[in-house]
């Protein structure tokens, strides 16, 4: 037992200096590493166009929406122009009528027309938003994200020294219940963790990518030179499918840190965590159950593993396994500490870890289960399969 964990304790030092180098690498929005003409004065501006489209699909947003428009609205643009199209998808709550009382007259509220068939339904909101769109690029927001005022320059200044492609990243988190702030910060982990970032940006290859659907800024010719949201149509997994598809037409996807700039609550209580989860996990991962298992085997024997045996060696005086069992345990707090920071989760979190793994365990069999059997996954009143 002593061998094994000084096994997992080696890999688990390992994926810590992996971790710390790759939280280096993250290039943060709106700081450029070259010159580049401003943003007003850049010569892909058309008169009379605006040079960004603030793109927000809604579907029964409307706790959500008056808040997030009214972030979106404070932003600055000193000397360029940015239009906000919201697409009410179906909603039954108000959403629409509450997004159109805004009364500004950079906002326009689309009706979202009838879910076609073999679409899934924020693609299909997503393509109406880009058909409508007048911007040179085009900003696809979620409705529960809140921007902070300088996050649309920050967002083009990126922009305009990249030149074209997608910018992307995860917003920063904030989480109140108690599943929320044991799942939610996995997303940045799973990036920190097994994602070299440089890659993302200096290779082609679609498997190093990452997205963030709660925010895709991406410039008008790539969208269309990927074949956008029509293209993706069937992809559960949207916003990680629209940037494999960028990278494969030959433009760049940069991940980027933009919790500086950003927050959102993407869930608001267990229930909502869990079947957020189940729904895109299998998904994501290419819905290979090989992949999935070798995961979960992977993370219980480094995260959970330790804890099980310090427990059972303190219980049993067995001193020399209880220190190498925290020494791993130790290790493995580490890596969700720094996994935690960059991302400016709570410290204490990080203390955590095993029960987080246990919690990703059970919603990833269970996503498992959901494709295996046909049933699918229910999400805002539609049917995933």
């Amino acid at each position: 037992m002593i061998l094994l964990l000084q096994i997992i304790s080696g890999c688990l030092l390992l994926q810590l200096l992996f971790a710390l180098w790759n939280t280096t690498r993250l290039p943060k929005l709106g700081v450029v590493e070259r010159v580049v003409h401003s943003i007003s004065d850049s010569p892909l501006i058309q008169e009379g166009v605006p040079r960004l489209s603030v793109l927000i699909p809604a579907r029964d947003e409307v706790d959500n929406i008056a808040a997030c428009l009214a972030s979106v609205l404070a932003c600055r643009s000193v000397g360029w122009d940015f239009e906000v199209l919201v697409l009410d998808d179906r909603s039954s709550d108000g959403t629409g009528e509450l997004a159109a009382a805004t009364g500004d007259h950079r906002v326009k509220v689309l009706a979202g027309r009838e879910l076609p068939e073999g679409w899934l339904g924020k693609s299909n909101a997503c393509d109406q938003l880009a058909e409508a769109a007048r911007g040179t690029w085009l900003l696809f927001l979620d409705a529960d994200i809140r921007l902070r005022p300088e996050a649309l320059e920050a967002a083009m200044l990126t922009a305009n020294a990249q030149g074209d492609g997608l910018v992307t990243g995860f917003p920063g988190q904030v989480t109140r219940t108690w599943l929320e702030k044991l799942i939610v910060p996995l997303m940045n982990f799973t990036i920190i963790c097994h994602l070299p970032i440089p890659l993302v940006r200096g290779v082609r290859d679609p498997r190093f990518v990452a997205a963030h659907g709660g925010f895709m800024l991406i410039q008008r010719d790539s969208y269309s030179r990927s074949g956008g949201h029509a293209y993706i149509r069937t992809e559960l997994v949207d916003d990680m499918a629209l940037a494999r598809a960028v990278k494969i037409s030959g433009d760049p996807v940069t991940l980027a840190n933009v919790v500086d700039y950003t927050e959102m609550r993407m869930y608001h209580n267990a229930t909502e965590v869990w079947n957020g989860y189940r729904k895109n996990i299998y998904a994501g991962l290419g819905r290979r159950p090989l992949l999935l298992l070798g995961l979960l085997i992977v993370y219980t024997l480094m995260y959970v593993l330790p804890i099980v045996i310090l427990t059972l060696a303190c219980l049993t005086n067995q001193g020399t396994l209880a220190l190498w069992a925290l020494l791993a345990a130790l290790l493995g707090m580490a890596i969700k500490r720094t996994s935690d920071a960059s991302a400016k989760q709570a410290v204490w979190l990080c203390l955590l870890v095993s029960v987080s793994m246990l919690c990703l365990s059970a919603i990833a069999i269970s996503s498992w289960r959901g494709a295996q059997s046909g049933q699918g996954y229910e999400w805002k009143g539609r049917w995933y399969r």
